[in-house]
Formats: C-alpha cells, sequence, structure tokens
C-alpha cells in the first residue's frame, strides 16, 4: 500500500535532490527538488553538462572523467563542491549518489542522487546537541506525546520516579500524581497543546516512590512543533523546589514571627488589667500564631494574695497537682472545635493536663490543677516549655504548654494548640511562644504590682478623705469625689471639713499636682498638716503660710548635717546632700482654706494659686469671690492675703479643683461658666445640687481627680447665742454666773446650769486676773453648749499642776477635767478661752471619782 510520508518526516529536514544523465553525459531528467536545491529550473537544466553546469573550471576536467566512467557502469559516491550558476553564484558542497543504468534502448546512463552537506552537519550538529541537552541535563525532562502520554523522558526524570529512561514511555501523569494534583496538570497539558501558550512555574506537588516526605516541583510546559509547523507534543522541564519551598516557608515563619512580635509589642500590655492582658495574648496569638489557645494564672495572683518568687508555682497544691489556677481567657479560630463554647482546646487541657469531672476542659472563669506529673504542672514547676501529646481524635495535632514566667516568678500558663490540617510547631514557634508568653507575663506581673499599690494607694487616699457626711454648725455640707479613669483613679485631690472652736468651721480643697501614689502620701501629708494647723486656731494666711513651708519640706531628703563641724570632715556629705536635693521631688499644690463663723455668717479665705470658691446668693447667678490666688503651697517667697466675706442665709459656697471645670474639649473660661450656669438652683437640696453639677458638667473624660465641696449657710438663731460684756472688776465674776445661769434656763439646759456656772466663774477670774481691758461672754447653742471668754491680754492660759501647798492654780485643772473639750486662741486685740460641753440626753453627767477629785491637790 502506498502510503505519502507525513510532514515532519525527516525528509523535510534533509535536503534531497536527484537527477539522471543520458548516454550522452548531458542531463535528462531535473527533479524539483533538485531545481530547489541548485537554483535552477528544469528547463534551464535538462540538456546541459552538469560537469560545466555546476562545478568549479579547475575540477571539470576530473569531473568528465569520472562521468565517463560512470557511464561505463561504475558507481561512485563522493562529495562535490558546485555553485550556482550566473555571477556570483553561492558555492556549496553535495554529496552524490550515482548508479548506473541502462535506457530502454539498452544505452548506459546514470542516476544521481544528491544530499546537501551542510543541512546534514545541521541535522547532525541539532541531533547531538538535543540528545546533550536531553540527557545530560541536571533538570528533569520529559515529552509528552499528543495523546499526553509520555513519549521520551532523560535520566533525571528516571532518577526521581524510579526505573530507566524508556521504562517511561507511554506512562500518564496518574502514574507519577495523585488526585487533585494530577488533574490539574493534565488540564494545563490540554491547554497547552490547544493553545500553544507555554506555562511557566507550575507548582506541583506528589510524593517520589519510596518516600514518605512531599516533595514540590516547578514545572515549564511548551508545545513542539514538527518541521512543517505541526503540533507533536508538550515539553515539560521540571525542577524540585522542595529546598527553596521549604527555605521559603521558614523565611515567611520568621517574617510571620517577627510581624507577631511586633504585633504583641503594641496589642499587650495597654491596660493594667490582668484579664485583659491575657486576652490581649490571645487575640495576637490566634489566628496568627496557632488555633487554639488559653490562659490560667494562679488564683493567689488573682485574688491580690502576697507570695515570695516563685511560690505561685510550687510543685504540687493540696490535693497532689499544681496549685490552683484560674482559666482567666480563651480564643479560638476554628469554628464548632469543641462541644462546649466555654472549653478551652481538648487537647491543651485534656487528660494529660488535668480535666473537670465531666471531662471536659476547665471552662471559662473555673477554679483548677493540673495533675502533679502531667505536662502543665511540669512546665509550672521547671518554667520550661513542654510539648502535650494530641486528643487522641485527630483534632488537635500539636500543643505547647508554656509557663509564664516574669522577673522569675511563673505567674499562670498559656497553651498554645493546632490542629489538624496545620503545621506542627517547630523550634521557631517554640522560641516565639516562649518569647509571647514572657512580654504577657512582665505585663500581667506589673499589673499585679500596680494593683498592690494602687490599692494601698486607694486605701490611703480614701482614708483621709472625710468619712461618711460632715456635720458643722450653721453648714449644710454635701460633697462629692470622682476620682480619674482606672490608671489614673490615686490622685492628689482632697476636701476636709474640719471643726473649729466656736462652732466655726475651716472648709479645705487642695490638689497636688501629679497623679499616683506619691501625690497620694503628699496631700496625706498635706491634709493632716492642714488639720494640725487648724486645731492650733491660726488665721487662714497664717495656715497657708505654714502649709507652704511643710511642702517644701515635702521634696527635700534632710538638711540635718550640712551645715555642723568645720574644716574639711563634712566635704563629701555636703556634696552628697546637695545631689539629693538636686534629684529630690518638688511637690506643688494648691489649697483654698476657709474659715466659717455661723454666728456671724461671715468666712474668712485664703488662696493658694488654687481656682476661686463660688458663691450662689437667692435670686442672684452665682459669682467667684475676689480671694487673691496667692502661689501655689512649695513656691515659698510670697505672703498669703485673707480676704473676709459675709454669706446671706441660704447662700450656696462651693470649693473644688480643676478636674470639675477644666479638660483638653473646652478652655478653663468655658468651663467655670458652666460650673456657675449649674448652680442657678440654690433651692434645692444640696445632695441634688452637686448630683446636678456633676451630671451637668463634663466630668467623665477621665483627665484627672474631681473633688466638689459645697455648704449652704444657716447661721445660727439669734435665740442660740448669748452675747455680753462686762468690765473688768471682781464683782463681773457673780454677774458672769447669773447670766450664764439665766441663758441655760431659758434653753432649757439645767442639767448644765451648775458645771457652766462654775467654770465661767473659772474663766473670768482668770481673765480678771491675768487679762486686761473689757470681758467679754459668748454662749453658744447647736449641737454641744460652747463658752467663750474674751479678754484683751495676749497671754495665753497654760495648765499646770498644783502644789499641795498651793492655795491656787486648779482652775484649769477643773475645767479640762469638767467639759468635754477646752482651748484657747490668739484674736485681732486679744485672746479668746472656750470650753465645751455635750449637750443632756436625759441623763444625768457623771459625777467626778475620788481620784478625779484628788488629782487637782
Amino acid at each position: 500500500m502506498w502510503q505519502s510520508s507525513p510532514p515532519g518526516s525527516i525528509y523535510d529536514y534533509i535536503r534531497v535532490a536527484s537527477f539522471s544523465i543520458g548516454p550522452d553525459g548531458l542531463i535528462e531528467q531535473w527533479s524539483r527538488r533538485a531545481a530547489g536545491l541548485f537554483g535552477m529550473a528544469s528547463h534551464e537544466a535538462v540538456g546541459r553538462d552538469p560537469v560545466d553546469a555546476f562545478m568549479p573550471a579547475e575540477l571539470r576536467s576530473e569531473g568528465h572523467r569520472r562521468v565517463g566512467e560512470i557511464l561505463d557502469g561504475k558507481e561512485w559516491t563522493g562529495l562535490v563542491p558546485f555553485r550556482m550558476p550566473g555571477e556570483g553564484g553561492a558555492h556549496g558542497l553535495a554529496e552524490i549518489y550515482v548508479m548506473p543504468s541502462l535506457t530502454a534502448e539498452g544505452e548506459r546512463a546514470a542516476l544521481c542522487i544528491v544530499v546537501d552537506v551542510r543541512a546534514l552537519r545541521r541535522i547532525e550538529t541539532d541531533l547531538a546537541a538535543s540528545q546533550a541537552i536531553f540527557g545530560q541535563s541536571p533538570f528533569a525532562f520529559v515529552l509528552f506525546g499528543t495523546d499526553f502520554t509520555v513519549v521520551r523522558a532523560n535520566q533525571r526524570f528516571a532518577t526521581v520516579f524510579g526505573g530507566a529512561a524508556d521504562d517511561h514511555r507511554g506512562r500518564t501523569v496518574d502514574d507519577y500524581l495523585a488526585g487533585p494534583e494530577a488533574e490539574r496538570l493534565s488540564a494545563t497539558l490540554k491547554r497547552v497543546l490547544d493553545t500553544g501558550e507555554s506555562v511557566t512555574d507550575l507548582q506541583l506537588i506528589g510524593t517520589a516512590p519510596g518516600e514518605s516526605g512531599r516533595r514540590h516541583w516547578s514545572m515549564n510546559l511548551y508545545r513542539v512543533h514538527s518541521g512543517s509547523g505541526r503540533p507533536v507534543g508538550i515539553a515539560g522541564l521540571a525542577t524540585d523546589v522542595t529546598r527553596r519551598h521549604i527555605a521559603a516557608r521558614e523565611a515567611a515563619s520568621a517574617r510571620r514571627n517577627l510581624a507577631i512580635l511586633n504585633e504583641a509589642s503594641v496589642r499587650i500590655g495597654n491596660s493594667l488589667d490582668l484579664e485583659t492582658t491575657a486576652r490581649e495574648l490571645l487575640d495576637v496569638a490566634v489566628p496568627g500564631f496557632c488555633d487554639l489557645a488559653s490562659v490560667d494564672l494562679y488564683q493567689g495572683l488573682l485574688s491580690g494574695e502576697e507570695a515570695p518568687p516563685g511560690s505561685w508555682g510550687s510543685p504540687h497544691g493540696e490535693s497532689g497537682g499544681s496549685a490552683e489556677l484560674r482559666r482567666v481567657a480563651h480564643a479560638s479560630a476554628v469554628a464548632d472545635a469543641m462541644p462546649t463554647a466555654t472549653a478551652g482546646p481538648r487537647a491543651a487541657s485534656g487528660t494529660e493536663c488535668g480535666t473537670g469531672a465531666d471531662g471536659l476542659p476547665p471552662a471559662l472563669g473555673s477554679v483548677h490543677r493540673f495533675p502533679f506529673g502531667s505536662p502543665c504542672a511540669v512546665a509550672l514547676r521547671t518554667g520550661h516549655v513542654e510539648d502535650v501529646p494530641g486528643d487522641g481524635l485527630g483534632f488537635v495535632q500539636s500543643t505547647l504548654a508554656v509557663p509564664m514566667v516574669a522577673h522569675d516568678t511563673v505567674v499562670g500558663l498559656v497553651q498554645f494548640s493546632r490542629t489538624k490540617g496545620s503545621e506542627p510547631f517547630g523550634e521557631r514557634d517554640r522560641v516565639l511562644a516562649t518569647e509571647l508568653a514572657a512580654r504577657a507575663a512582665v505585663c500581667i506581673d506589673n499589673a499585679r504590682l500596680y494593683r498592690r499599690e494602687h490599692e494601698r494607694a486607694l486605701i490611703l487616699q480614701r482614708s483621709l478623705l472625710p468619712p461618711g457626711d460632715p456635720e458643722a454648725a450653721g453648714l449644710d455640707i454635701a460633697c462629692r469625689y470622682l476620682p480619674g479613669n482606672t490608671a489614673t483613679e490615686v490622685g492628689g485631690d482632697w476636701f476636709d471639713v474640719i471643726e473649729l472652736p466656736g462652732h466655726r468651721t475651716a472648709l479645705v480643697v487642695g490638689d497636688v499636682m501629679g497623679r499616683g501614689l506619691r501625690a497620694a502620701v503628699a496631700m496625706g501629708e498635706l491634709r493632716t498638716a492642714v488639720r494640725t494647723l487648724a486645731l492650733l486656731d491660726l488665721e487662714p494666711a497664717e495656715v497657708l503660710a505654714a502649709l507652704d513651708e511643710v511642702a517644701r519640706g515635702l521634696g527635700t531628703p534632710g538638711t540635718s548635717g550640712s551645715g555642723r563641724g568645720g574644716g574639711a570632715q563634712w566635704p563629701s556629705r555636703v556634696a552628697h546632700k546637695s545631689r539629693e536635693a538636686d534629684l529630690s521631688e518638688v511637690y506643688l499644690a494648691t489649697c483654698v482654706y476657709a474659715v466659717y463663723d455661723p454666728v456671724t455668717r461671715r468666712a474668712t479665705f485664703a488662696n493658694a494659686g488654687h481656682l476661686p470658691p463660688v458663691v450662689a446668693e437667692p435670686g442672684r447667678p452665682a459669682a467667684m469671690l475676689d480671694v487673691p490666688p496667692g502661689m501655689p503651697l512649695g513656691v515659698g517667697g510670697e505672703p498669703f492675703e485673707e480676704v473676709e466675706v459675709e454669706l446671706k442665709e441660704g447662700a450656696l459656697l462651693a470649693l473644688y479643683t480643676d478636674g470639675l471645670v477644666e479638660s483638653r474639649e473646652h478652655p478653663l473660661d468655658e468651663g467655670l461658666q458652666a460650673f456657675r450656669d449649674a448652680l442657678t438652683a440654690p433651692g434645692q437640696a444640696l445632695e441634688d445640687v452637686c448630683d446636678h453639677v456633676l451630671s451637668t458638667l463634663d466630668t467623665r473624660h477621665g483627665e484627672d481627680d474631681i473633688a466638689l465641696l459645697m455648704a449652704r449657710i444657716q447661721g445660727l438663731p439669734v435665740d442660740a447665742v448669748g452675747d455680753w460684756r462686762l468690765p473688768p472688776e471682781p464683782r463681773s465674776v457673780g454677774r458672769a454666773r447669773e447670766l450664764a445661769r439665766s441663758q441655760l434656763l431659758a434653753w432649757d439646759l439645767d442639767d448644765l446650769v451648775d458645771t457652766t456656772e462654775l467654770l465661767v466663774s473659772e474663766l473670768v477670774t482668770n481673765a480678771l486676773r491675768y487679762g486686761e481691758g473689757e470681758i467679754r461672754i459668748r454662749l453658744l447653742r447647736d449641737r454641744t453648749l460652747v463658752c467663750e471668754v474674751w479678754d484683751a491680754g495676749l497671754v495665753q492660759p497654760r495648765r499646770r499642776r498644783a502644789r499641795d501647798t498651793d492655795e491656787g492654780g486648779r482652775g484649769l485643772q477643773l475645767v479640762g477635767l469638767l467639759s468635754a473639750a477646752w482651748g484657747s486662741r490668739r484674736t485681732p486685740r486679744g485672746k479668746t478661752v472656750w470650753f465645751e460641753l455635750p449637750l443632756p440626753d436625759g441623763e444625768r453627767p457623771a459625777e467626778l471619782s475620788v481620784e478625779q477629785l484628788l488629782s487637782m491637790y
């Protein structure tokens, strides 16, 4: 059967031509291929001498001799140089196969087969190069036919997939790859064959024969054509990129870990709350680092117990396991991962690390222990990361139990878990897990320390504020103290209500600049100093002047010794003291101090750099009192001024700190105006007025503490005051007793008549004996009975113990024994001696004992 040579056969590449020579030595037949090879058409070549037509002149004689031998019946094969006809014809080299033949008449002729030697050399070179590339390539090379079976594979390909190179002929992609990967490669081969578009870096994953690990290949595919351009297959060049993939994966893991650490530095520790810090850790870890995670903290740490370093990580508790822990946080990136929503990772808290009685992990907020031999208990005991086995169900494949260590103290345990399908934890992951747990542990330990100091500071600060609702004669008092946010709850704001002799009241509001424990301690020292100075019954300006000295001394570590001695034995100590003074903290504070007298309804104010008091009188808008501000406490060098103001009955007096009226959202003037506007209804109950002020103003900005002290003026009624002036003569003693008796009887205080007469007699007698000028007596009835005796003498009374032989000197002893309190104070024109008696409650006062009476003699 005749079959034409298909396109792309070897004859398309080898330039083969034929022609015949007749008995006369001339060209008799000329093929088309000969015309293409020599560039001469048939009608030009037939009838010509081939030697004269194509051979150089110097070879023609030899050529004629050879043609003659051929026509004599001799075969010949050789290389013959030739040139194209015409001027400038190209030269070539032909390999000629000459076969003698006979014509129909029996004459001798010849058939010549001509091959272009240059084409043969190119084919030989191409075949050698192709074989070298295909056979010696370090890359796996495979040629698929149009039916997608392997036509040829090189030795490198056979090395990977086994056997010899020829053994792979006829195989398909299913023999090398499984499932989806084989389908993906088959689809790609079809697309390349159909479209002719090459595919580069096709990533394939498979397993080589005899190996368990997965390999990664990068494959380039392109369509192969015949000489005539017909597609004959797809060539594939595959490179094993497993190491590169591992390196890239490790680099990506390193970048991910660095990103997680960077995120941890930003997100962990933004709060001083222990549970919040634990949740921040899990927010960073899940899902970027793991699929499931939980945090357990020691119960002792959460309850605020004091414990030495390491005691929280004790080897076992009462039940032989770890000390009690509480699950404070958990997170999961896997939907429906656990049977219960509050359970942590089963593997992370499974049978190896302890479960509840129901077999489930500890619920969020529950208190539990880890069994002594469990990996979690070992991690807590040793402070090292432990691997926890999987859950046995194939859900969790890898878990790390990481102790949270801060300053050599184990504060808890964090467990990171990865589920099936995720990459197991490696050494890099262990390092990252340790770093994450350590960062969170430091923040948690700092939060613990802060909470401890914060609670102490709160106890200190609350103990220094007036307990309950303060009471004062002639005043209705209401107060509010609002700390800033949780981070600034401890501050230096304070207020105080101090009872003074004569039913007078000192009202104080102050603010130590700064926050925290130092400010609270400074506030406590200043408040104590204010109370001490107030009990000395000094004028407001004198109180602030003395308080300024106290404030300046708070920041000085010590002054004794720097000026002692002489010579050179003190220079180092002096220099040390100087450095301490330079490094010491300067305490500055502002303060308003006011003394109110309910008899006169007059208040005396002194101000040390504080915001001015505000007064709202009935029927009039609130206004700020014009009190000279003075310098803050601790600055020194400037005296303080006093201002005396008469307050109307029912007026509101407000003392406050700057946190009430100042914030970043609005200037101070606007805050002060809003405060004054909020006091436009002074007729309301005082507690309601305070609530209205705080609800009207922006008091929740959390920038500063707020102290508000409000007082409604209620002077003593006229019938509650007895006031008399007596001349400095002996009969004034009897007159004083009579006046006191009649006033007490008018007040229905019969039980106090005898005691009051006796004590008034003693004080008036002392005023006559040791004082000067006119004597003034004043009785005040409020919550207690107060008697005051004025004179112009400057000498303060001094209580002393009389000797047995003394006839006098026992008056003040008697006053001290019979009164609830007594004392003296300076006045602008002399002094005042006073005593105080409690009002009767229906029971007769206790009589003095024999020992008390004898103590006066």
